[in-house]
């Protein structure tokens, strides 16, 4: 097939492409700072491609093999070049008041931010390994104290996947597409100022092209140098053959009511399952089943409730004291002997499954999630990565130093600040994100504040004489 023929076969798809350009534009239109929302559309599609090739093979292959480590840097680092062009772009339109003539295109803007930080958290939410494990659990204390925690369970993977590939990607679409329609009925942004001169010149889609070539590049580059960190998800057999004792604590504390996950109230209740239901009695009954050995719980109930709070204590000094779980299998107090039972299970991995298999889909990960923090292994094992909220909360997205969500660092601030105030929790640091976003959505209808870009003069970071031809010839 000769260049002609291969032309004209695409011709009616470049005729399509050419009809959604932006024709002309002011004089320092065609700088680097004014065609962001391009680069920013190149993104979005390496993201979408490279999320979809990672779908089509699965975790497994995402997590453990090199190849789908390098998609899966690349996804991330696409992520990274999005996330901070868009921070950008809404610092150039910030400086400039481009708001003040395009308040609707702002407000969209605004909102398109806030999606994109939320697709973000729950791709490193999705990705696998501790570090979702920890994001999870930090992101579900976020939305449980928002009140959302019915609708938005980040321990949930089936429903993060479904938002992370679907809900929120048709949302982004759909605001990108007014965002920009908008914009390319319009134009690019005029200067709001007199003294600022300009005239209309075509724009350079050459060079235009050419730099989405070097952001191409920039981020398969950075996904060779930097791979995208992996760190094996914590698994309750791993807690259990490092801590016997200390797991079968917390199934005594799940047993009476006594856990985190019991008495988790923060704003609202999320979990209201029964923990001595999910993490005791059917593990317990499923052991029961499959080892057809004598049922020692079901002798604890027979018993009166005097002897049953007796033996409750004996059990737990007993387990608290690092009692020997081998030796408890044979115990006459029937709750140390149930309880060993279930923790020679949680050892061999069986427990996990059991407890897996209670949620309504086997991605539900909420069960597990939460008793392995109620254990304090969840924790400790952040902690020793350095994942913990007091340290870096949901900032990290791995263990080396580079791999930090820095738009973050502020909520992170300010819940290090307010962590040893007694009434103020993740309500109160989610109230306050909410109100910084407001403020950012209404921006343009705020008196005086609205002012405060041209009080400060930020317009000459990107009207000046190296990104407007008129200024250099004003200036000759």
């Amino acid at each position: 097939m000769d260049k002609k023929k291969i032309s004209s076969f695409f011709k009616p798809l470049t005729g399509l492409m050419q009809d959604q350009y932006i024709k002309y534009v002011p004089s320092y239109g065609n700088s680097f700072f004014f065609t962001i929302g391009i680069y920013l559309l190149e993104l979005f599609v390496i993201l979408a491609v490279s999320g979809m090739i990672m779908l089509i093979f699965g975790p497994f292959w995402w997590d453990t093999t090199a190849i789908g480590t390098f998609f899966r840097s690349v996804h991330l680092w696409a992520a990274e070049a999005f996330v901070t062009l868009m921070f950008i772009h809404l610092f150039v339109n910030f400086s400039t008041s481009a708001f003040k003539k395009k308040k609707l295109v702002w407000m969209i803007g605004s909102v398109i931010l806030f999606l994109v930080l939320i697709e973000f958290a729950f791709g490193i939410g999705v990705q696998g390994g501790l570090l979702s494990q920890w994001n999870d659990k930090a992101g579900a204390d976020l939305w449980n104290g928002l009140g959302l925690g019915f609708w938005v369970n980040p321990l949930n993977q089936g429903a993060v996947l479904g938002w992370h590939v679907a809900i929120i990607p048709i949302l982004l679409l759909l605001l990108i597409f007014m965002h920009y329609s908008l914009v390319k009925k319009d134009g690019l942004s005029k200067p709001y100022r007199k003294d600022i001169p300009y005239k209309m010149v075509k724009a350079d889609h050459k060079k235009m092209y050419k730099r989405m070539v070097y952001i191409f590049i920039i981020v398969i580059a950075f996904a060779f140098v930097f791979s995208s960190p992996y760190i094996a998800p914590l698994t309750i057999s791993q807690a259990t053959n490092s801590n016997p004792s200390g797991i079968a604590t917390t199934l005594l504390q799940e047993f009476n009511f006594s856990s985190g996950t019991a008495v988790y109230l923060d704003n609202i209740d999320p979990y209201s399952f029964s923990t001595r239901a999910v993490y005791f009695t059917v593990p317990y009954s499923s052991y029961i089943t499959f080892t057809n050995k004598t049922n020692k719980l079901s002798t604890f109930f027979n018993e009166n409730s005097s002897q049953q709070k007796e033996q409750f204590i004996q059990a737990y000094n007993y387990f608290s004291n690092n009692g020997s779980i081998s030796s408890a299998i044979t115990s006459s107090n029937p709750l140390i002997s149930a309880t060993a039972s279930l923790t020679k299970m949680a050892e061999s991995g069986e427990y996990q499954l059991v407890v897996q298999n209670e949620s309504s889909s086997g991605l539900d990960e909420t069960y597990v999630l939460r008793f392995l923090y109620d254990t304090g292994a969840l924790t400790n094992a952040a902690t020793k990565d350095g994942l913990r909220t007091s340290q870096w909360g949901m900032l990290r997205v791995g263990s080396p130093p580079w791999s930090i969500q820095y738009w973050l660092i502020p909520y992170n601030a300010l819940e290090i600040a307010t962590v040893n105030i007694p009434w103020w929790n993740d309500l109160e640091n989610g109230l306050v994100a909410m109100i910084v976003f407001l403020i950012l959505l209404l921006f343009p209808f705020i008196p005086y504040l609205n002012e405060l870009p041209d009080k400060l003069k930020l317009y000459k970071l990107f009207w000046n004489k190296y990104t407007n031809p008129e200024m250099r010839k004003k200036k000759k």
